[in-house]
């Protein structure tokens, strides 16, 4: 659990730490859009060139990456598998019982499992390469219009901000609350599926009670520093676009026209 990078922020001094959260935030939007055009093999390397390129800017180690990703491995294959049995069409490739494989539900397979990959690489790397504060600030300036319809961006974008910060918290109150209950004797690796069920059920519970003592302490600290909303406050940081912040999105562009073009 302790691999697991969704939610954390590694500090380090690269070109996409640099970047404007606005513009990471703009750009992971539109990645998750345009991820949808890419049809054929030519679109899906574009995409997974884009995202070497972006750990390769950000200088985040592809080891460390992928030990965190191990995790959603098991929902790309099963997605894999899914397709792969209940899609049909083409040439048929292996057929036992009612269980048939064809080369229009393999190729369709690997492009859903590339999309999945593709998406969860870009979110991962967003979180990674900007604090919570950042995430934070970008989504509220971004969202800022929507004030004028009286919509709580700020507190929005703080429960966003909130969730990411308290992901790591909790995977690591988890891993100690597994350890404990180990030390007593449960077993979470062995049995039947039902027993399996009952001995994580014992985690639930201080879990979720460790969860909502950690909200209350939250929301004591905020009051206690004066924290009443939006109204009046005052940022430490200012949000500056640059030059880079451009190049990204007309990047973004470029690779929008070129899966529109490949599409066809």
């Amino acid at each position: 659990m302790f691999n697991l990078v969704i939610g954390q922020y590694v500090p380090m001094e690269s070109l996409v730490h640099r970047l404007d959260p606005r513009s990471k935030l703009i750009s992971m939007f539109l990645f998750v859009i345009i991820v949808f055009l890419a049809n054929n093999w030519l679109s899906y390397g574009l995409l997974i060139l884009f995202c070497l390129a972006s750990i390769t800017a950000s200088k985040l180690p592809f080891q460390f990456i992928y030990r965190g990703l191990r995790s959603v491995f098991f929902i790309v294959f099963l997605t894999f598998i899914l397709n792969l049995f209940f899609t049909n069409g083409g040439l048929l490739l292996f057929s036992w019982g009612w269980l048939h494989i064809y080369l229009n539900g393999l190729i369709q397979s690997i492009f859903i499992s590339f999309r999945i990959l593709v998406i969860i690489v870009i979110t991962t790397l967003l979180t990674l390469t900007t604090s919570p504060i950042e995430i934070t600030d970008g989504l509220e300036s971004l969202l800022h219009p929507l004030k004028r319809i009286k919509l709580p961006v700020h507190e929005f974008a703080l429960m966003m901000s909130i969730s990411l910060r308290f992901i790591p918290t909790l995977l690591e109150e988890t891993e100690k609350i597994i350890k404990a209950q180990a030390a007593r004797g449960s077993d979470f690796t062995t049995g039947s599926i039902k027993s399996r069920f009952k001995a994580v059920v014992p985690l639930l519970v201080p879990l979720f009670v460790s969860a909502f003592k950690r909200a209350e302490e939250l929301a004591m600290a905020m009051e206690a520093r004066g924290y009443h909303g939006d109204e009046g406050r005052t940022k430490l940081h200012r949000l500056v676009w640059n030059n880079r912040d451009t190049v990204l999105l007309l990047i973004l562009a470029i690779m929008t026209i070129a899966l529109i073009l490949f599409r066809y």
